[in-house]
């Protein structure tokens, strides 16, 4: 696969995980200063890594979950949190994943990533 196809490939992910109205918005955002980083992700988080047969979109999602939990990026987890639901994770199964942040990566951790998952999943309700 070359980079074009790395790229059409993982565009194709990232809307199928994120949604077309992130995916647009991160798009309609991106300027010359941005365009490269976003050319990155979309080829190798979604285009290599996303599309690689060894894990299933849900068991992605629980990784990426306690990943962005223990390292405190929130705005990545809300994002994460509706993209799990979308690949077919119930709010029961996330919060199974945060608890098992608050074992390995610590009681703070899962506790901030419990308010954002709570108040996502409240959005998501809506």
């Amino acid at each position: 696969m070359d980079d074009r196809d790395r790229h059409e490939a993982g565009m194709t992910v990232r809307r199928q995980v994120l949604g077309d109205a992130h995916v647009d918005r991160a798009i309609a955002g991106t300027d010359e200063f941005t365009a490269d980083f976003q050319d990155l992700i979309t080829r190798y988080a979604w285009g290599e890594i996303w599309t690689r047969p060894g894990l299933d979109r849900r068991t992605r999602s629980c990784v990426t979950l306690a990943v962005l939990a223990t390292l405190h990026h929130d705005e990545e987890l809300a994002m994460h949190v509706r993209a799990a639901l979308r690949n077919g994770l119930t709010p029961e199964e996330v919060s199974e994943v945060l608890l098992q942040v608050g074992v390995y990566a610590g009681v703070p951790a899962a506790n901030r990533a419990f308010k954002v998952a709570r108040e996502t999943l409240r959005q998501e309700e809506k």
